[in-house]
């Protein structure tokens, strides 16, 4: 199997957000080292499974790793993506 595409950057946990109501998850807010200023920050669930499947939390200062990926036929090679005047 094709490993599919990705990035990973680091990041830190800059904060935990409590739900305004009590059925809405509670929220991780990650600050993306190396993003652009303005959407350096995201927002996320703050459930995650540890290596026995146990449900856990992110904790405020914590050092992350965010991964974007993407199948490989929903990317183009960058010199073409370039020749067309895409970003």
């Amino acid at each position: 199997m094709t490993e599919k595409p990705n990035t990973t950057m680091p990041g830190t946990v800059k904060k935990i957000i409590k739900p305004v109501h009590p059925d809405l998850p509670e929220k991780a807010e990650i600050a993306v080292d190396g993003a652009d200023e303005l959407y350096r920050e995201i927002r996320i669930e703050n459930t995650l499974k540890d290596d026995k499947g146990n449900e856990v939390q992110l904790k405020p200062g914590a050092q992350v790793e965010v991964t974007v990926e993407a199948e490989p036929e929903d990317t183009v090679a960058k010199d073409k993506a370039a020749a067309k005047g895409k970003p």
